[in-house]
């Protein structure tokens, strides 16, 4: 586990001097702060949106579905493309401490991201009177967290996969886009549809978590997910060691 920390810290030391997770994390908080701002100022007065801290958590999900491939696009791609991948396997550092080691670093920095976000829902609740269920919004929070652990795992699949981080982001986005196709398949009857339903990345997150409903399945849908992802991204790291 020691190599795992070592390798965290480095990678989330280097998202701060990375110029791409700067203008991701600016583009983020532009389109963020853009919607909440138009909420505040023409939703709010007219009456037509109500005060809820949860507000800014929808188009929020929705850009960490485009965000999250470009955070973790350069992972394992970018080793690959320089040649220090063969040195890392070399070293005395496992397969899987090397995969979670940089899923880790990349964790620590989208959730000092979504931390961020958080100002959105107190200036809500300093506006509004006796401001907003903390506890729903809590939820809604974890449901968030859960949900880029997931994606960030998966993102790591298809930095594995490529040398080149373009396609390895194309690869990533497409799992995250995939599995947002299949939920939809889910509002059916019969038990395709609930198995759609139920893999479906979405779901699990509106469904219950962002209405403030714990449910056990649903965060062990998105832990069990995170897991796949950085078995997957194992194998394939383990699978060059033999080439």
């Amino acid at each position: 586990m020691h190599a795992v920390w070592i390798i965290a810290q480095r990678e989330f030391k280097r998202y701060f001097i990375s110029p791409v997770a700067y203008a991701t994390a600016a583009f983020m908080f532009l389109i963020l702060g853009g919607i909440f701002s138009l909420n505040i100022y023409l939703g709010l007065p007219s009456g037509q949106i109500t005060p809820d801290g949860r507000m800014v958590l929808q188009p929020l999900v929705l850009i960490l579905v485009f965000v999250t491939p470009a955070i973790t696009m350069r992972l394992l791609a970018d080793e690959q493309r320089m040649g220090t991948l063969e040195l890392l396997l070399t070293a005395p550092v496992r397969d899987w401490e090397l995969v979670v080691g940089k899923w880790l670093g990349s964790f620590g920095f989208m959730l000092s991201i979504v931390a961020v976000t958080w100002v959105y829902p107190l200036i809500i609740h300093r506006l509004t009177s006796p401001g907003i269920d903390q506890g729903v919004l809590v939820s809604a929070y974890l449901g968030v967290v859960l949900m880029v652990s997931a994606m960030l795992a998966l993102g790591l699949v298809g930095s594995a996969l490529f040398s080149s981080s373009v396609a390895a982001f194309f690869a990533g986005l497409a799992m995250l886009l995939a599995l947002w196709i299949i939920g939809g398949l889910g509002s059916g009857v019969g038990p395709i549809s609930q198995v759609a339903g139920y893999l479906g990345l979405m779901d699990h997150f509106y469904n219950n978590l962002y209405r403030g409903i714990l449910e056990a399945s649903d965060i062990l849908y998105y832990l069990s997910l995170t897991g796949l992802g950085l078995f997957l991204a194992t194998q394939i790291v383990e699978s060059r060691r033999w080439r």
